[in-house]
């Protein structure tokens, strides 16, 4: 993974967070950041990674989104769609994993539509990650925590851009981050912002399976 340059960096600050109590008034410290991250590996090779996190967000959601690349040749429709298949992994609050694609209408026309197909998990007396995490500690199973040199090959990463050497931008709670936050994707597209709920995408046609 290449070092973090400040050009791939955009940090943010919500408004009203230095009112918070034990806040400095003229804190920098970001509430939020969007990071483009590149892996120089054949595997990953021109493949960049998008991440985006913060506080004060319309929806606490962790989640990764695939998107995949366009074919050369679109076989519904004549007019260029705006958005490309792609797998999206819900791991909280809810555990779902979905396919979203272009499929036909049905009829004689050939015509596409978006459409999800939509796998959720069911998990309401598994143990918290937390737990799981404390549990594993005390019976010495290192499966889920970091090794030593991993924490310093992270640190590598990130080392380049901690400080000050990016300004914070001011965002308004409950919106989506800083709008400087968009020039991170800018050449790839936009970023999707998570739904409350995976199975309700807006224009979505779904197809659940629980």
């Amino acid at each position: 993974m290449r070092p973090l340059a400040p050009t791939d960096v955009v940090r943010g600050q919500f408004r009203g967070y230095r009112n918070e109590d034990g806040v400095a008034s003229d804190s920098k410290v970001e509430t939020f950041a969007a990071i483009r991250l590149h892996i120089d590996t054949w595997r990953w090779a021109g493949v960049p990674f998008y991440i985006r996190a913060g506080k004060r967000m319309p929806v606490s959601a962790t989640e990764v989104l695939v998107e995949l690349k366009r074919p050369p040749q679109a076989v519904f429709d004549t007019i260029i769609q705006n958005q490309a298949d792609y797998f999206r992994f819900r791991l909280s609050p809810n555990v779902a994993i979905s396919l979203g694609a272009r499929a036909k209408v049905p009829g004689e026309a050939m015509v596409g539509e978006g459409v999800e197909l939509v796998v959720r998990q069911s998990s309401a007396d598994e143990m918290t990650p937390y737990e799981r995490l404390l549990g594993d500690a005390i019976r010495g199973d290192p499966t889920l925590f970091v090794r030593e040199d991993g924490v310093e090959a992270s640190w590598c990463v990130v080392d380049p851009i901690l400080g000050t050497v990016t300004p914070v931008h001011e965002y308004e709670p409950n919106t989506w981050g800083p709008t400087e936050a968009d020039q991170i994707i800018a050449g790839d597209g936009s970023w999707r912002n998570p739904q409350p709920a995976v199975d309700k995408v807006p224009g979505k046609t779904k197809r659940n399976q629980e």
